[in-house]
């Protein structure tokens, strides 16, 4: 059959995500993975220079999403389906671009574990994250906020199109370091692998750090085993360090087998220089799925869940009852997902992967020959899929990479499309066009024509303050504007995220000045009590609640007092008060996930 691009649903027990939480992110993040200094001076120098290069210290300018619970309905989701006589791929346009399934047709195999449900729980860096399938991790160290969003997609001509062919287009613009990305995804005639060909782009005058984790959860069983050339990886669990084991046999069991350690933990491959770029999850026979690439995509990586009971525990609570667990196998820009790679202005990454099944010998896969066992993977991927056809393929790939789409598929957020008409990139391929601006980008295309933002609505029931945006330019904007309480929440807010504390709190201050409003006062505790000032965080939080109560008993509220149900979930559970949840930004649903995680660890 010709390759086939065409739009469904696919209908599965859902777990609503609910509403973006309308707190600014002001917090550090709970979990990030860190390496001391004594640490970093046992790395390789690339390695440690690219680990102390621009951590994330807040996910501004995104939002939390941390609204979600357990209950689960069915829920038709959008999905965009490839396929060809081998190969049949499902593709989920509105939840980050992911592939949920990758269907092996002549033996009817899905070579992806495939979740059989939606369950959101606490793992993205913004909060709402699901398992399953190949997911696109764009942004910082961890899972890309545009886990539970929507992305750009269309239908694009297709290296082959001559012959008909298409391809799936999926972009975006990324928030947290305000770069575009793309992810083209095809099936060529008669194809037994799918290729996808991604391209970062900075379009600004100053280097930006760039992230990128391909992360692919492939079913495990005890015999599960994973390959890659490698013989050494950098171990990283919760003892929170990096350091280097051998591969495959360490601390007493054979850690190939993911179901062969207790805890969870990486194993960040050292792939040699020059060596093919693969990794490969095989069952008991031998057969699974293979990933590789050309060579900028440098890292792979194995996570595991582990065997014990923390691990299975969570298994568990990210799908149902009676599903069979999965494993991680992953490929990234960097050797490990402690590093951040500087993109120079006016360039980009590009490169290609490509999915697809692979059959090896059983007795040769799982010998007590590591050595041997990857050489007959190897050979056999050489064998399906050559080396020089993966860089050939890339080539073919690269003057349709700013082919114009054809048919639009899905539409994600007017973020990019604000940024288009501040900074007039020129980004061919990926359109942002206006028609994606919607209600959030309104107030700061004012403050971009007029030079002004407009100000709140008088009164203190507004139930949100709007979305903020932090990027230096923007901020200058905000700077140069005139003074309102708005203006000066979301100048305080931007100031905050560049690391100006100080210049943040008297923006905030002009902005009570102007009026008080329950997020300025917010902000102001936040920041008391980053300073060590508690008792007066506690005075500007009730101030907070009772503006809300009032703004709740007057005639036709706006909307539900928003801080109150920020807080009150968590702080029933912990014992505290209204105030201190709702200082911390966090809404109830996060809290039963954040709390399942802590009895995890413990177990």
């Amino acid at each position: 059959m010709a390759t086939s691009v065409r739009r469904t649903t696919l209908t599965l027990p859902t777990a609503p995500v609910g509403p973006d939480n309308p707190l600014p992110a002001l917090r550090p993040l709970d979990e990030v993975h860190r390496v001391d200094d004594r640490t970093r001076a046992t790395l390789p120098t690339d390695m440690a220079r690219q680990v102390a290069y621009a951590p994330l210290r807040s996910v501004l300018p995104v939002r939390l999403r941390d609204g979600y619970g357990r209950d689960r309905a069915p829920a038709a989701l959008d999905a965009i389906v490839l396929e060809n006589d081998r190969l049949r791929a499902t593709v989920l346009p509105g939840l980050g671009g992911r592939v949920h399934s990758l269907v092996h047709k002549p033996t009817g195999r899905e070579l992806l574990y495939r979740n059989p449900v939606f369950q959101p729980a606490d793992f993205a860096l913004n909060g709402a994250w699901f398992s399953g399938g190949i997911e696109w991790n764009i942004g910082a160290t961890g899972h890309t906020t545009l886990s539970c969003s929507p992305l750009h997609a269309a239908r694009v001509p297709a290296p082959d199109a001559a012959d008909g062919g298409a391809m799936v287009r999926l972009w975006e613009w990324e928030r947290l370091r305000d770069l575009p990305f793309q992810v083209d995804l095809w099936l060529p005639a008669d194809s037994a692998f799918l290729y996808v060909g991604v391209r970062i782009r900075n379009p600004h005058h100053l280097p930006a750090p760039v992230y990128w984790w391909s992360n692919i959860a492939v079913p495990e069983d005890e015999h599960t085993r994973v390959l890659a050339p490698a013989d050494d990886a950098w171990h990283f669990g919760y003892a929170r360090t990096l350091s280097k084991v051998p591969v495959p046999e360490w601390d007493g069991a054979d850690r190939s087998y993911p179901l062969r350690g207790a805890y969870p933990a990486d194993y960040f491959y050292e792939v040699p220089d020059g060596a093919r770029r693969w990794i490969a999850s095989l069952d008991a026979d031998g057969g699974g799925l293979v990933q590789t690439s050309t060579d900028l995509l440098r890292g792979r990586k194995l996570f595991v869940w582990g065997a014990g009971p923390g691990g299975r525990r969570w298994q568990q609570w990210l799908t149902e009852p009676g599903t069979g667990g999965y494993a991680e196998i992953q490929a990234g820009l960097a050797r490990t997902q402690l590093e951040h790679i500087p993109l120079e202005a006016g360039e980009e990454f590009a490169w290609l992967e490509a999915y697809g099944t692979l059959t090896a010998d059983p007795a040769a896969v799982h010998g007590a020959d590591w050595a041997a066992a990857r050489r007959e993977t190897e050979t056999r991927l050489e064998a399906a899929l050559p080396r020089a056809a993966v860089d050939a393929a890339y080539a073919a790939w690269r003057p349709y990479a700013d082919a114009e789409p054809a048919e639009r598929l899905a539409t994600g957020s007017g973020w990019g499309a604000l940024d288009i008409e501040r900074g007039g990139f020129q980004l061919p391929g990926t359109p942002f066009d206006p028609d994606t601006l919607g209600e959030a980008q309104e107030p700061w295309r004012r403050l971009l024509r007029t030079g002004a933002l407009p100000d709140w609505e008088p009164g203190p029931s507004r139930a949100d303050p709007g979305a903020s945006v932090v990027a230096p330019a923007w901020r200058d904007l905000l700077e140069a504007a005139p003074s309102t309480a708005a203006a000066e929440y979301h100048l305080g807010v931007a100031q905050w995220h560049a690391g100006d504390r100080a210049q943040a709190e008297r923006s905030w201050e002009r902005s009570l000045r102007c009026a008080e409003t329950p997020w300025t006062l917010r902000c102001l505790a936040v920041a008391d009590t980053a300073s060590g000032h508690p008792a007066r965080a506690a005075e500007r939080l009730l101030r907070a609640v009772r503006l809300l109560l009032a703004s709740a008993a007057a005639p036709e509220p706006e909307a539900p007092p928003v801080l109150e149900t920020a807080g009150a979930g968590r702080g029933a559970e912990r014992g505290e008060g209204a105030g201190q949840g709702a200082e911390r930004g966090e809404g109830a649903g996060q809290s039963a996930v954040r709390r399942e995680k802590s009895e995890a660890k413990r177990s």
